[in-house]
């Protein structure tokens, strides 16, 4: 063990390890979730100090050879390095203090071993004067946290793009097989099942432009105004370069808020990205549901669409199979709406110059996005792609429902048409051969009006 000491005392830290004294403490308190800081949390961080050891080296404030060793020691957290080392749990008091720390102590004795040092020799290179220089966690964490949060919203936008073709695919597939619409759950008017997956698609195309437009949220960054966005212990050459550096290293357009304050302390973008990805959630979770209503049966409902076998639907009824594939888009659905509250709650409860809440903040859009992305993409492969049309069935119950009586309204009028539907349903027979036996239209004009497939498009009023 080496000793190692901080303003609460002094504390024993693995000899070999990277981390130090304020990571051991945030780990001993904040066992919280049992889980690790995200790995893409961790590689933004490591990006935000390379971005602040160039503009410090360059400034003249930090001298070359320390520089150099910082930079190198970032490099190899970036590569995917030293992430044992990284002990403390998301979700944690300090606004994410023991997370900057960690990275901190972590860079800072990797660095230190590079110059020949032994770890924990402060005295070569320190966390908080070298590889903290003119940072503060309060615009560290954040900056880190929407690096991370845009890589994990593309990850999930990429997802979306793949469920949308997807959807297109069948639309063109089933655009030929007619089935009931259905309104209330209740027989409406026939509509192309293709048409339904067109629907689907549609709002799959809008979920790509929310999570898009999510990103664009998130490009603005606190980045230079240290502790409560005054700028302080921050150079001005530093300042006025380290978030174009940054942008350079991340590949992504970030851009320094112009109210240093107003960014440090109000998290309402993080609020305006949930709720779109809360409204993503909320047309896959509609889907899921479509689907699980149009294929249920296969003998006893609906049974127009059939979803493929993944698994036994049971472990005493021989044969079932459930439609579980949009279930646990259901439960996903359900679990980005609960931590759209968490995050509501988190943006709220900050005072005055901060918000302390941020740790629980960034763990729950993080697992939203990511949460996104794996269902989708589970749903896409193994649900989606393999859907197959029951047609005959589709047309059976197309000719069975009254709701066809619907196109003859323009004709004969709503009365007289409710009335055949209702006297067709009474005597459970088709509402054309009922049309029929009353010579409501000539036998040519009434196929034509009670065609199906001329039903599913705008038509000409009493054509």
């Amino acid at each position: 063990m080496r000793q190692e000491h901080d303003s609460i005392g002094t504390l024993a830290v693995p000899e070999q390890a990277y981390y130090g004294v304020q990571s051991l403490r945030g780990q001993e308190n904040f066992p919280i979730t049992g889980r690790r800081l995200h790995p893409q949390l961790i590689t933004a961080l490591a990006e935000v100090k390379k971005a602040a050891a160039l503009c410090n080296r360059d400034a003249g404030l930090l001298d070359p050879a320390r520089a150099d060793a910082v930079l190198r020691a970032c490099d190899e957290v970036i590569a995917g390095g030293l992430r044992d080392a990284f002990i403390v749990d998301p979700i944690q008091g300090g606004a994410g203090t023991s997370a900057n720390m960690n990275a901190n102590e972590v860079i800072a004795n990797r660095a230190i071993e590079l110059l020949g040092g032994a770890k924990g020799d402060y005295s070569i290179l320190h966390p908080n004067d070298h590889v903290n220089m003119g940072q503060s966690t309060n615009d560290v964490f954040p900056t880190a946290g929407k690096i991370a949060a845009i890589r994990l919203l593309r990850d999930a936008r990429g997802e979306l793009s793949r469920l949308r073709a997807a959807l297109e695919k069948k639309a063109l597939e089933f655009d030929g097989v007619l089935k009931m619409g259905r309104t209330q759950l209740q027989d409406a008017v026939p509509v192309r099942l293709g048409q339904s997956f067109a629907a689907w698609a549609a709002a799959a195309r809008r979920d790509e432009a929310r999570l898009a437009a999510a990103e664009q949220k998130l490009l603005v960054v606190n980045l230079g105004g240290t502790a409560i966005g005054t700028s302080l212990n921050a150079d001005p050459r530093y300042l006025q370069r380290v978030v174009p550096v940054l942008a350079e290293l991340t590949g992504l357009q970030l851009r320094r808020a112009d109210d240093l304050i107003d960014a440090t302390q109000n998290l309402d973008c993080f609020v305006e990205v949930s709720g779109l990805l809360k409204t993503c959630a909320v047309d896959l979770s509609k889907l899921a549901n479509d689907l699980r209503l149009l294929s249920m049966g296969p003998r006893a409902g609906i049974s127009e669409i059939a979803l493929p076998a993944r698994q036994n639907g049971s472990s005493i009824m021989p044969g079932k199979v459930n439609p579980v594939l949009p279930e646990v888009v259901n439960q996903v659905a359900f679990r980005i709406m609960g931590n759209d509250v968490t995050i509501m709650l988190a943006a709220e409860a900050g005072q005055l110059e901060l918000n302390a809440f941020e740790p629980v903040l960034l763990h729950s859009l993080f697992e939203s996005a990511e949460l996104l992305r794996n269902a989708v993409r589970t749903f896409v492969d193994h649900c989606v792609a393999g859907i197959r049309a029951e047609r005959e069935n589709c047309r059976r119950m197309v000719e069975r429902s009254a709701g066809v009586a619907a196109a003859l309204c323009p004709i004969i009028g709503y009365e007289r048409s409710a009335a055949l539907a209702k006297e067709a349903v009474q005597e459970e027979i088709p509402v054309r051969l009922l049309a029929e036996r009353e010579g409501v239209l000539p036998p040519e004009r009434l196929q034509e009006v009670l065609e199906p497939l001329r039903m599913t498009g705008p038509l000409r009023c009493g054509a």
